[in-house]
């Protein structure tokens, strides 16, 4: 099956993640224009069996279906270099931590709340926490992560995978 992650009503993406979990031996194929990481790593993470670039060339398409029908995951060339500079990032350096590694578990807990739309008053009655505390913790994972906005809390929450675009 290919899909486009832009598509009207439902977007590839959601599709994929359904058609993986409903019908597990149908190969899906993502074509799209992002080949940002994270779109790149969201769609990797629903299962599709390939996800390649709509300017790729006609046989490059021809490649990725046929290594998807062979049960193998086909990455365009260039998205498979930023996935693998990506880990490597990540991976090489032991002690390297990441920013979301800065945060305790209660603040990563709090900025998914927060990125999910939850105001103080709701985050302090589901952790039964007061709203000064819910507020001292937002205030310093903004510090540790030098965004102050909840605007680019939501953006962040969004890159690292928190939470997931509607």
């Amino acid at each position: 099956m290919l899909l486009d992650i832009g598509m009207r009503e439902l977007n590839g993406l959601e599709v994929a993640a359904r058609v993986t979990r409903d019908f597990p031996t149908v190969k899906t194929l993502i074509l799209s224009m992002h080949n940002n990481e994270e779109y790149v790593l969201r769609a990797l993470r629903i299962g599709p069996s390939g996800y390649m670039l709509k300017d790729s060339a006609i046989t490059e398409l021809k490649l990725a279906i046929e290594t998807v029908l062979n049960n193998k995951i086909y990455l365009s060339p260039s998205i498979s270099r930023s996935v693998i500079d990506s880990y490597l990032n990540r991976t090489a350096a032991p002690g390297k931590s990441t920013s979301l590694d800065k945060l305790t578990p209660r603040q990563r807990e709090i900025l998914q709340l927060i990125a999910e739309g939850r105001s103080t008053k709701e985050i302090a009655s589901d952790l039964n926490l007061s709203a000064k505390t819910v507020e001292t913790h937002r205030a310093q994972l903004m510090e540790r992560l030098d965004i102050y906005d909840v605007a680019g809390l939501v953006r962040y929450a969004m890159r690292v995978g928190l939470i997931q675009a509607e």
